[in-house]
């Protein structure tokens, strides 16, 4: 009969009553020597020790094997739990490996990155993962590897075997990889000796992590990107929004941070860029970066025009119905649509126009100087581009997004002609929410900036 132990941190309080049994029933027990120190008050008088030294964990399981063989009562003990980084794995493969018929049972014990969290408070209080940086069993590229997932997961991240003599420099190229995916404020512990008499925690942050205050009887733990300080306690919220309710100015912006975190943001000038991502978050399609075009620097002269409080012309109520109130009220702009008033209605009969081409039309004349956005209609889109053309009227822009198959290319190859600032959608794609979509982008271009910088951190 083998036992595999796992005798806890180091202190009397943290070994389980199980364990505690299973090293007083003992015969034969076998470990890493430094280990006993741990459980000499428990050991039986006649049972035989043999204490090996840490890289011999193939001998010691041998041992154990041909012990159990003769009939005895065998225990392997292991600090933390038996089956965390100690010596169950190695135990039961050797097992397995010599076809041996010997009962092997695990007993648990309470792991080092369990006894940290109960001292830290609550930092392993949302998803979680422990690394070994020992690379005596594991590759370090495989070991990198999983830094890097742990990191770009934003789990709370345990660090055992963090340090040794000959093992010097893993710990600092994790720092670099974590600071690549975690604000450099990121709360980190180190926990030496955890339960012994010598034990020592020392709360610091990503960015001010001092290796060489590490050793090999330390355990580092690493918070995630909600963990918070309070006091001498990590508190890690069981929840990413602390179980708030989802705005809606929440999920849009979560919207735009996972859509801007898809884009290589340094091949686009900002007024195209800003745009783009309301026209992407309002289709869901990342190809909307190719249909969206705008002539330079068009967004930047309408947000100085709308937040001066200009006059927005639509030719459907749905653009005008897209438009956010809260930034129209905010500047005082006067959004119009003539599309359904009366004198419209009189101009299409008497010259045979669209009512969305009358509409415009009659609002060239009342609103020679305003941002035209153009959602719907193609008829009406040419109809202004005419205008332009022929310098009737010199507007702020003109955002051309008509949808359809008649006409609708034509009218935004007019706008591509025109020395006036401009935006559209491309091919026959478009509607009255990219429409929208765009004037709302003009409103709020200034919170490009703070994307960006977000994105950075």
């Amino acid at each position: 009969m083998i036992r595999v132990v796992g005798l806890g941190p180091g202190s009397a309080d943290y070994l389980l009553p199980m364990a505690r049994q299973a090293v007083e029933d003992a015969e034969v027990i076998i470990g890493y020597h430094y280990y006993f120190q741990f459980i000499e008050h428990l050991i039986p008088a006649n049972a035989e020790c043999i204490g090996k030294e840490l890289s011999e964990e193939e001998k010691r399981a041998e041992i154990a094997i041909e012990k159990a063989k003769s009939g005895k009562k065998v225990v392997v003990i292991g600090s933390g739990d038996a089956g965390i980084y100690s010596m169950a794995s190695i135990v039961y493969e050797k097992i397995a490996a010599s076809a041996a018929d010997i009962e092997v049972e695990t007993i648990p014990g309470i792991s080092a990155f369990v006894a940290a969290g109960s001292k830290l408070g609550a930092v392993l209080g949302h998803d979680f993962c422990c690394i070994s940086l020992s690379d005596l069993m594991t590759p370090w590229k495989s070991i990198q590897q999983r830094i890097e997932g742990a990191a770009l997961g934003d789990f709370v991240t345990s660090i055992y075997n963090p340090k040794s003599r000959k093992r010097y420099w893993q710990l600092n190229k994790l720092k670099s990889i974590f600071l690549q995916y975690r604000k450099p404020e990121t709360p980190v512990a180190i926990c030496k000796q955890l339960g012994r008499p010598e034990e020592k925690i020392t709360l610091t942050t990503l960015a001010d992590l001092d290796v060489e205050q590490v050793d090999m009887f330390s355990l580092v733990v690493i918070g995630n990107s909600q963990t918070f300080r309070h006091k001498n306690h990590l508190i890690t919220p069981r929840g990413y929004l602390n179980r708030k309710p989802h705005t809606g100015n929440e999920i849009q912006e979560a919207s735009f941070r996972e859509i801007l975190a898809g884009i290589d943001v340094e091949k686009y000038p900002k007024d195209f860029l800003w745009a783009a991502v309301r026209c992407i978050h309002t289709s869901g399609d990342f190809a909307y970066l190719d249909y969206l075009k705008t002539s330079e620097g068009a967004l930047s002269g309408w947000k100085e025009y709308l937040q001066g409080g200009g006059t927005i012309v639509t030719d459907v109520t749905m653009v005008q119905a897209g438009i956010s109130k809260a930034f129209t009220a905010r500047w005082g702009n006067k959004v119009v649509c003539l599309l359904n008033e009366e004198e419209t209605l009189a101009l299409a009969e008497k010259e045979n126009l669209t009512r969305s081409q009358a509409g415009i039309k009659l609002a060239a004349q009342k609103y020679p100087e305003a941002l035209f956005v153009i959602g719907n209609a193609p008829t009406a889109l040419i109809e202004i581009a005419d205008a332009v053309r022929e310098g009737a009227i010199k507007p702020a822009g003109i955002i051309g997004a008509p949808v359809g198959f008649v006409n609708v290319v034509e009218s935004k190859e007019r706008l591509k002609m025109l020395n006036t600032p401009y935006a559209l959608i491309e091919d026959k794609r478009g509607g009255s929410n990219f429409a929208a979509a765009i004037v709302n982008a003009a409103f709020t271009l200034d919170e490009l900036d703070v994307y960006l910088n977000l994105k950075q951190k």
